[in-house]
Formats: C-alpha cells, structure tokens, sequence
C-alpha cells in the first residue's frame, strides 16, 4: 500500500508545468496560486534521495513520466537589454551574458502583425524551416529544425488628444554615479522634451533621490506650468549615493497624494539603477509600497541610462511593480520613448497577460521557448488570475519564437496559442486563441519572402551568441551581420540597420571564439 501511494504522489507531481517548475512571478501582494481566480497550486516534486528536486527532464528520461508539451509565460513589452547592449557594443565591450535577454531583443523590431479592431489582443502565428536557403548557411543543427513565431499586438494607441489625462510622477536618479554623460543630462533632456509633449489636462510631480529622497515638484497641471516644470528639471544636479527604496517610496507617496481618477497613474523612475544605500532588493523595495500600488493601480515604468547599469535590477523591479522597462542611451531614442511611444508606455491596455502555447505531441517532437527564462508561469497557473502577468500598453506587440523539431513526415496541427489577460478597468479575464499547422512553417527561413520574421530571427539569434547559447541552427556572428545588413537594405528599416552594426561590432570583439554543436535530446521541452 505504501508503494502504491508514493507511486501516486510521482504521478501527481509529473504532471505539473514546463520543467517542474513553479510559478515565480507572483507580486508580493497577490493571494497564492490556488487561493482564487480558478487555478491550482502546483504540486511539490519528489525529492531524490540527495534531498534535490527532481527534475521534469529526469523523469522523462527516465520512462516515468509523458514529455510536457506545453509553454506558459508571462507577457514582456521591455526592450532595456537590447538598448543596453547596443550601448555597450558601442563603448566597445561584449555585454555580460546575463544581462542578455532574447525576448527583449526580438520585442525591439516591428514586426508586422495584423492588429485587433477591440482593445484585446491578435493572435498571430506563423514559421518556417530553418535549413540553408539562399546563401546556405542555415547553422549547426538546422536540417530538422523549423522557427515559430506566436505574435500577440494590441490595437494601436489613439492620437495624443484622445488618450485619457496622465497623472506621472518622475523618479529621478541624482545620485553620483548619474553625473557621468549621458547620464543625469540625458534625463534632463528627455523631461524637457516630455513637458513640451504633455497634454494641457495631464499633471506631473518631481521627485528626486541620491541618499534621501525629495519632493521638487508636486503633483502639477502642465497647463501653464511648462516652464516652470522645465527649470525644475533643470536645477537637478548629481549629489551622493544611492538610495533607490527612498525614492520608489517617495514617489508612490506622491502619487497617491496626487491620484487622478479616470486618468493613467504612473510613476516613472529614471536611473542608472545601481543601488547601493537602504533596500537594495526589488522584493524589498516593492513590498514598502505594495498597498498604493495594489489600492490605486498605479504602475511603475522604469527607464534607464548609463554605461553602466543595473540591468536586472531594473528589470526585477518594474516585472513586480506592474510595468515595463526601457534603455535611453541618446538624445534620438528619449525622444522615440517619450514622443513617439509616449501613449503605449503610459496606458495600460491589458493587466496580468499570460500565453499558453499547446504543441501537438503528434506532429512536435521537441521545443525550445527563445528566452524568456524569468518570465515563465507554472502550466496550472494559466488561469488563475491571481497569479502575476505581464502588463502591456496600446500599440505593443510581444513576440515568442521557439525552436521547433516536428516529427519525420508529420502533418497537421502543430500548436495552439492562447493569450489571457484582465480588462484593466473591469478586471474581467479574456482569451484569444491562435493555431498553425505544419503547411505554414515549410516554407525556408533564410531567403524567404517573410523580411520580419527573418529580423526576429537575427534578434534572437545575435542575442543567443552573445549570451554562450546553444540553439539549433544557430548561424555565426558574422553571417548574422550579413543577414542583417541585407534585411535593413529591403525593409528600409534604420533600426534594422543598426541591429547590423551592433552585430558586427560583437563579431569583432569576439573574433575567433569557439561555437558548440547544438543539444540532441529526446523530446519535449528542452533548455
């Protein structure tokens, strides 16, 4: 009997998400996995007789459990680690392989996708072999292995006079570090350019922080008040340390003094994110102002600057505060952040969007998800809404590619791509779903029509070198430059363009490094 129990509880922990994890995105906040919206708890793995878990792989390999097939992961608008890598590049050195995320890399390019006529989401999926097409050079591994993309685009942001009013509260780094250039005077030319871009009805407070924090302006209508926004923002000078806890809590408090009903609450915080007085942890930090934020529904949008930079810091903190993170590294990309994508960075379309993407055990052998390692949910989870999302604004299109092994002579459906989010004033879940079939990813990568999906395919391959990876197909540096210049010249894309450039600057620094064969393992997820 007690054989047949233990058996039981193997079973019942096999079956849980996408490599045995559990979800790891929950906000501080938020009610447990299982305490509402419909989901269960994710099971506890089986402990060896080491005291480790388990491992889903293990198990697989071992006959004593199904190859999960399926892929759940929260939504992701942020761009900051391609920024900060091009900015890197440039300064002539390799950017470490942790501050390299592929998501954000392929989420920096347009790509294309047909939008929604509602305030959901579309659901677009297609793909294609990556073996040598024109040119050749399809990679180590390539012959077997095709690239699917799920996209997910919102419909785009309305003119500046139709968007709600704002309500934004600037957190600004004056720590010493941001005296640097291309620092502190990088912010005060982006808010000089903002004040000149609000609406008259939108309202903004000041806040300002090194070892304490400090109210500049409080919450203020833009209405005859650009110029003294303006020599507010100017008289900001580099001071001490940095005590980034300081200023989240002062700025929160600010916004809540300020809080505008019917209008986009946000607190916007710019800095090189190198804390080093107070809280230091993104965890900690949040869990300060958990109730504002909960309560008001008041965001945090980060946006970075600096040759240095906290990267993940950054990023850990806007993933739990509700928000999305940028990286400013001049003049031209402030003004994209704060003129041209000023609506999608302020509203808030959909809160707590996940997808679930189902391959078809019949027609998929193997899958690899490109990136988004921090941002993966437990497959239970899905629909409990309790557990946290991704936020994502009017105009934004988040993309997921996996690596893709279909099985010798299959045909059919190859997978089903759900997104699920809450409306952000209702809180009312909605889903949209999307399929492909093994007919729309024959077609040949390399030399296709298909110009964006060959961009997203670069992005995300450039960033996989980078970081030491090992993906199938996967072509060199160099090629990847060639590809890249070629796409920039038929697209007629500047970004693309200097997508190019900063793969051919890595090429260089990285000349004559070794590259690996790619992973042959059974089937599954792998990675």
């Amino acid at each position: 009997m007690a054989l047949v129990l233990a058996g039981g509880m193997l079973l019942t922990a096999c079956g849980g998400g996408s490599d045995g994890a559990t979800a790891d995105r929950e906000s501080s906040g938020r009610n447990a996995p299982g305490v509402s919206g419909g989901g269960h708890p994710a099971p506890d793995a089986p402990a060896t007789g080491q005291g480790s878990r388990e491992s889903e792989a293990d198990r697989v390999r071992e006959g004593r459990a199904e190859p999960d097939y399926l892929s759940t992961f929260a939504l992701d608008v942020d761009t900051a680690s391609y920024g900060y890598a091009r900015r890197t590049l440039g300064d002539g050195r390799l950017p470490a392989a942790e501050d390299v995320r592929p998501e954000e890399f392929v989420n920096s390019f347009r790509q294309g996708y047909e939008r929604p006529k509602g305030n959901g989401f579309s659901v677009n999926i297609d793909g294609a072999r990556i073996n040598s097409g024109k040119g050749g050079g399809g990679g180590t591994g390539a012959s077997d292995w095709s690239l699917l993309r799920v996209g997910l685009a919102t419909k785009t942001a309305p003119p500046t006079s139709e968007r709600p009013p704002a309500a934004l509260t600037f957190v600004v780094d004056i720590s010493g570090s941001m005296a640097e250039t291309g620092r502190l005077d990088l912010v005060r030319k982006s808010l000089t350019i903002l004040a000149d871009e609000l609406r008259d009805d939108d309202s903004l407070s000041l806040v300002t922080f090194s070892d304490e924090a400090e109210t500049r302006l409080p919450m203020t209508r833009v209405k005859d008040n650009r110029n003294r926004i303006k020599d507010v923002v100017s008289e900001m000078q580099p001071a001490q340390s940095t005590n980034v806890e300081a200023g989240i809590k002062l700025g929160y408090e600010e916004s809540v003094e300020g809080h505008r009903e019917g209008a986009t609450n946000r607190v916007v915080l710019l800095s090189d994110a190198l804390a080093n007085t107070g809280e230091t942890e993104a965890e900690g930090i949040l869990k300060k102002i958990d109730s504002a934020r909960r309560e008001y529904g008041i965001t945090l949008f980060g946006v970075g600057v600096g040759s240095d930079y906290g990267d993940a810091f950054m990023e850990q903190l806007t993933n739990k505060g509700d928000g999305n993170t940028t990286y400013v590294g001049d003049e031209t990309q402030a003004r994209k952040v704060f003129v041209d994508q000023l609506p999608a960075h302020l509203e808030v379309r959909a809160r707590d969007a996940k997808a679930q993407v189902a391959f078809d055990r019949k027609t998929v052998q193997q899958f690899r998800l490109i990136g988004y390692e921090n941002r993966k949910v437990a497959d239970e989870d899905f629909r409990n809404d309790s557990v946290d999302g991704g936020e994502v604004g009017p105009g934004h299109t988040v993309t997921a590619l996996y690596a893709v092994r279909l099985r010798e002579g299959a045909s059919g459906t190859v997978a089903r791509a759900t997104v699920r989010w809450l409306d952000p004033k209702t809180r009312k879940a909605q889903e949209e779903t999307g399929t492909v079939t093994t007919g729309s990813v024959g077609t040949t990568l390399w030399g296709g029509e298909n110009d964006r999906l060959q961009v997203a395919a670069v992005a995300a391959y450039f960033a996989d070198r980078l970081r030491g990876g090992d993906l199938p197909g996967a072509p060199g540096l160099g090629e990847l430059a060639s590809r890249a210049s070629g796409l920039a010249e038929s697209t007629e894309d500047s970004a693309v363009e200097k997508l190019a450039t900063a793969i051919g600057q890595a090429d260089r620094l990285n000349r004559g490094a070794g590259t690996d064969d790619a992973p042959d393992p059974s089937e599954g997820e792998i990675g």
